[in-house]
């Protein structure tokens, strides 16, 4: 997962990203914050532990399905605090008589489903990657096969989203029979062998680990849309063999080359030096 805050009319609004099930968590105290317009943050933390508490005598699911993430306080320490995703966020704001309420619905909107802006112009996200990969000091040839490897990702997701694959767990089941698949690890073993917690898999990957990452989602899609797989039985049979093919490939590449394709190599920097920077070719 990785923490990204936004803003909303200049305040910070602490949000999770958790890439493996493909969902933005917000702060729901933050948000609280905002539709009382309380400027302090304690006053607002207890406004919604009382609305909490009622919300859940009247049997409602907004607190079913608000979760517990570790956010940066104002402390500075890592504090487990309520989070929801914008869905549930859009109902709770009705509980809450505020001026407020209208604007953030809108706000939550655009920021919480940034994907489906994404799908309408994919450029402005690719556009937003690259120049922060280029910050990192990613090379252009790097920049390339993991902006492909998003654009054969989108398709993927696209086709689980219309095919009755739930966005979220589903989607990270999924991803993980893909990986496995290919990789012979999963997309959790993946990271600890690279020694990441709160990042993106992706984007540590070497360039032929990306490529063996499209080359299985690829397959899988195109095994699905030929079976016209639905529903999670059938997607999982087209992903295990959409990875196996990427397997194939790896395991033919690697008995020519005597190399392992899947590394605990990263682009992390190593401790107390600056952070890491690809050669630009």
């Amino acid at each position: 997962m990785s923490a990204q805050p936004a803003f909303f009319e200049s305040q910070a609004i602490r949000r999770i990203y958790d890439e493996e099930t493909e969902t933005w968590w917000f702060s729901v105290v933050d948000i609280v914050q905002v539709l009382t317009q309380q400027p302090d943050y304690q006053t607002a933390r207890k406004y919604w532990n009382k609305l909490k508490e009622r919300l859940g005598k009247e049997g409602s699911q907004l607190v079913t399905n608000c979760h517990q993430l570790k956010m940066t306080a104002e402390d500075g320490k890592q504090r487990l605090s309520d989070v929801a995703t914008a869905e549930t966020l859009l109902r709770l704001v009705q509980s809450v008589p505020s001026p407020k309420a209208e604007p953030i619905k809108l706000w939550l909107a655009k920021v919480g489903y940034e994907r489906m802006q994404e799908i309408a112009d994919p450029g402005r996200s690719l556009d937003r990657a690259r120049e922060t990969w280029q910050k990192h000091g990613r090379s252009e040839k790097w920049i390339q096969q993991r902006m492909t490897g998003q654009e054969t990702r989108n398709k993927l997701t696209d086709y689980w989203a219309n095919h009755d694959i739930k966005q979220g767990e589903e989607f990270a089941i999924l991803t993980n029979i893909i990986h496995q698949e290919w990789s012979g690890v999963s997309v959790k073993a993946h990271k600890t062998m690279k020694g990441l917690k709160d990042h993106n898999l992706r984007d540590h990957m070497s360039e032929a680990e990306l490529i063996f990452t499209a080359l299985a989602e690829l397959s899988a899609r195109q095994i699905a849309e030929a079976d016209e797989a639905t529903g999670m039985a059938e997607n999982s049979e087209a992903a295990g063999k959409g990875g196996a093919i990427a397997k194939q490939a790896r395991n033919a590449l690697e008995a020519k080359t005597g190399k392992s394709v899947v590394t605990g190599e990263s682009f992390l920097p190593p401790a107390g030096a600056a952070p890491l920077k690809v050669t630009k070719k």
